[in-house]
C-alpha cells in the first residue's frame, strides 16, 4: 500500500484504535471503511477486452465450421458420383464441422451474459477475452482437422467401405481438439 492510500489508512487508524492514547474518532473510522468499500468504476476498455473475446469465440469457431463444412463437402460430392448410396453415410463431417459453431456460440453468450459494464473488472475482460480466444482457435484448429479428415475419409471410404469405423475415429479425435 502506498502513501495515503486509503487501506493504508484504514490499517494505521485500526492500529491507532488499538493504542490506549488513540484520538481517532469512531465517525472518522466509519468514513475510512466506507471509502474502502466504496466500488469503483472500471476501466472502459475492460469491457472492450470482453467483447473481443466474444467476437473471438465466434469468428473463429465459425471460421473453423465453415472451413470443415466446405471441405468435407468437396469430398462427399466428389464421393457421390461414384457411390450415390453412400452420400448420406459420408455427411458426418459436415456435421461434426457444424458442431464447432455451436461451440463459439455457445461460449459467447456466455461471455456476453458475464459482462455489466460499471463493475466489469480489467482481470474479468482479459480472462474472457482469453478464453473467447482459445475457444475460437481450438474451433478453428479443428475445424481444419475434420475438413481434412473428411474429404479424404469420405473418398476411402467410397472406394473401401471398411475404413468407415477409422474414419469416425478420427472425426471424433478431431473433434476433441475443439472441446
Amino acid at each position: 500500500a502506498q502513501a495515503g492510500h486509503p487501506v493504508q489508512d484504514f490499517v494505521c487508524c485500526a492500529h491507532w484504535c488499538l493504542q490506549p492514547h488513540s484520538q481517532i474518532l469512531c465517525e472518522e473510522m466509519d468514513f475510512i471503511a466506507s471509502t474502502i468499500l466504496e466500488v469503483a468504476k472500471c476501466d472502459p476498455s475492460a469491457s472492450f477486452w470482453g467483447m473481443l473475446g466474444v467476437s473471438s469465440a465466434i469468428v473463429f469457431a465459425n471460421t473453423g465450421a465453415a472451413y470443415g463444412t466446405a471441405k468435407s463437402g468437396v469430398g462427399i460430392s466428389c464421393m457421390g458420383v461414384m457411390r450415390p448410396d453412400m452420400v448420406m453415410r459420408s455427411i458426418i463431417p459436415v456435421v461434426m464441422a457444424g458442431v464447432l459453431g455451436i461451440y463459439g456460440l455457445i461460449t459467447a453468450v456466455i461471455i456476453n451474459g458475464k459482462i455489466h459494464a460499471p463493475t466489469y473488472s480489467s482481470f474479468a475482460g482479459y480472462a474472457h477475452f482469453a478464453a473467447g480466444l482459445t475457444v475460437g482457435l481450438s474451433s478453428l484448429a479443428a475445424g481444419l482437422a475434420i475438413g481434412v479428415v473428411g474429404d479424404a475419409g469420405v473418398r476411402a471410404n467410397a472406394q473401401q467401405p471398411k475404413l468407415f469405423v477409422g474414419m469416425i475415429l478420427i472425426l471424433i479425435f478431431a473433434e476433441a481438439l475443439g472441446l
